[in-house]
């Protein structure tokens, strides 16, 4: 396989190997089922400007790279096809903007990638602005990174920064063993909320380990019969599932807080928010290498941890995407997509 030059006021003199021209990717042709995803040979992006070129050693999978692959999410935006989805990573970087830059070729880092601006994560080899990664945490191994950028900067975000967790505050999570549910639930219950989840018996002892003061069944329990008067509600469902987020709006208090995260799973939430007296807002996930940096202090003093639920090489991409379709992933799912 040929490589390309190194170009030493673009990479630093500190890379030690070219970048191939080409790489693997796992890639869509065009909206479709799990099966549609297909592993292909891409060329090997070229970073400009701020951008650093990585070398992706794992990638995580998430609710809204399905949801892209079979035609909704951010499809509208592609650019063309074929279509590396993805949009975390943990891996190495291999050119950085110029010679002094913090993160020199060979520095380990996680982080996002502006999918479907740039082509995504389950590739070999990535473009990303260097805003919007960090240095991997120490104690936590690529796959395990990869799977930490989106989901936690999204629990971040709802429960820090638009619900500002704290001492003596009611916080409800649905979905709470899910990706995105299992940080809030740690990051709710690190800035002192009394934190309620709803999710599955099985997983019940786990998310008390997590931090939930309390766990209510989905399956057995109606939430709003045994909860009222909370002062926010992040919910990961909305109306896609048994009319969560309209069933939400009833036990908050007065001019509580309602954040609804899945795109369109309950279009109508501000009007009902509003008819039922309380706040409401969605959110969308920004990435943040700074917020990143936080994070990984978190994990790194075991503060908060990621949980992996499956493991799938590249060329099973279709079968991750099966599992997290499914529902009922406890954590996360992460593509092996080199070698460690």
């Amino acid at each position: 396989m040929r490589s390309r030059p190194l170009v030493h006021d673009a990479s630093g003199p500190s890379a030690a190997t070219a970048p191939p021209l080409s790489m693997r990717a796992a890639v869509v042709d065009g909206p479709g089922p799990a099966d549609a995803l297909r592993l292909a040979e891409l060329p090997v992006p070229e970073p400009v400007l701020g951008e650093l070129l990585v070398r992706v050693v794992a990638a995580g999978v998430n609710p809204i790279d399905a949801k892209t692959r079979a035609g909704a999410g951010v499809s509208g935006q592609l650019g063309g096809t074929p279509a590396a989805l993805g949009y975390d990573f943990s891996g190495v970087v291999v050119a950085a903007p110029y010679e002094t830059h913090p993160l020199q070729p060979g520095t380990e880092v996680f982080g996002m990638v502006p999918f479907p601006r740039t082509g995504g994560t389950y590739a070999e080899y990535a473009v990303v602005p260097s805003q919007s990664v960090s240095r991997k945490p120490s104690l936590l191994s690529h796959v395990e990174a990869a799977g930490v950028p989106l989901a936690a900067l999204t629990a971040w975000g709802v429960v820090v920064e638009i619900a500002h967790a704290h001492e003596g505050q009611r916080i409800l999570i649905h979905a709470g063993a899910g990706g995105v549910g299992h940080f809030a639930v740690q990051l709710a219950a690190y800035f002192g909320a009394h934190v309620t989840v709803t999710g599955s018996a099985r997983n019940a002892a786990w998310l008390r380990e997590l931090g939930a003061a309390r766990v209510i069944d989905y399956t057995s329990e109606r939430f709003e019969d045994v909860v009222s008067d909370l002062d926010v509600v992040i919910d990961l469902v909305g109306n896609a599932h048994d009319d969560t987020g309209t069933r939400s709006l009833q036990v908050l208090r007065p001019g509580g807080l309602y954040v609804i995260v899945p795109t369109g799973a309950y279009p109508g939430y501000a009007d009902a928010a509003a008819a039922a007296g309380v706040r409401a807002t969605s959110y969308k996930v920004i990435p943040d290498g700074d917020v990143l940096a936080t994070l990984g202090r978190l994990f790194d003093s075991r503060s908060i941890q990621v949980y992996v639920d499956q493991v799938f090489g590249l060329d099973a991409a279709a079968a991750a995407h099966a599992a997290i379709e499914s529902g009922h992933t406890r954590g996360k799912i992460v593509l092996q997509v080199s070698e460690d």
